[in-house]
């Protein structure tokens, strides 16, 4: 099978990374189609980041199905575009923050998911709504903006692990999930540390999809996820067909 996986953020290194992870979990044979939206914000830090990246995402996505994809992963966190997408595509679409949420409801009652920033917390809050989760999670910001996770790494470790003993100690978390793609070889190291299941979202995304697609399914075309309807083109307008995208694509 090919795996599409699109990175939202314009940010190749993160790219580079999100596909380290998936060639240790995707099965034999699984191909990785790896593309990084360059016309996108460099990181994804709330709704106007968000926003901004939905379009050349939804690009990239439409183009790696053209070319023969059976599945795709938006690796960002915040799901972002991941309706729309569903809607575009006929091939299963996962989230990475919808896997990892989903995950970590399989193995514990109570789980916490750990983000970057505080901007990010009412945004992954409303998605374990629609989830049907909110009630199992609480979300924590680490505070350490998306782009300075890799810039020191002894930083980063520190302020993740306090904010994981706080979840065990005060929200009775019983397992965690890593609330960013840039978080993703992260994940072995702090469940050793912590001595809990931390749930990387990438690696539960890409098991995910694999399923799916194992299992013959594809999204529905009825109800919120149904095509969308053609519509007649102003002059000028810079419609999703006729989109000037720049990517960088990788097949693993």
């Amino acid at each position: 099978m090919i795996l599409s996986i699109v990175n939202p953020n314009a940010t190749h290194a993160m790219t580079e990374s999100v596909v380290q992870t998936a060639r240790m979990v995707a099965a034999p044979g699984t191909r990785i189609d790896a593309r990084t939206n360059t016309s996108g914000p460099l990181s994804i830090e709330g709704s106007v980041d968000g926003a901004m990246a939905v379009p050349g995402m939804l690009e990239l996505m439409r183009a790696a199905e053209a070319e023969g994809a059976d599945a795709h992963v938006i690796a960002c966190f915040d799901d972002t575009g991941l309706d729309a997408a569903r809607s575009l595509l006929s091939a299963p679409v996962i989230g990475i923050g919808e896997a990892g949420a989903r995950a970590a409801g399989f193995i514990a009652r109570r789980f916490t998911i750990v983000t970057t920033l505080s901007v990010s917390v009412p945004i992954l809050e409303d998605n374990l709504i629609r989830y049907g989760l909110a009630g199992h999670a609480t979300v924590r910001a680490s505070e350490i903006p998306v782009l300075e996770l890799e810039a020191n790494p002894d930083r980063t470790m520190a302020r993740l692990s306090a904010e994981i003993a706080a979840a065990i100690a005060h929200d009775r978390a019983e397992a965690i999930v890593l609330g960013c793609a840039g978080m993703t070889s992260l994940a072995t190291q702090l469940s050793k540390r912590h001595d809990v299941p931390v749930v990387d979202g990438v690696a539960a995304a890409i098991t995910f999809a694999e399923a799916l697609v194992a299992l013959g399914l594809r999204t529905t075309a009825h109800g919120l996820y149904a095509p969308p309807r053609g519509k007649a083109e102003k002059d000028g307008d810079a419609a999703l067909a006729n989109q000037n995208s720049v990517s960088e694509n990788t097949v693993l």
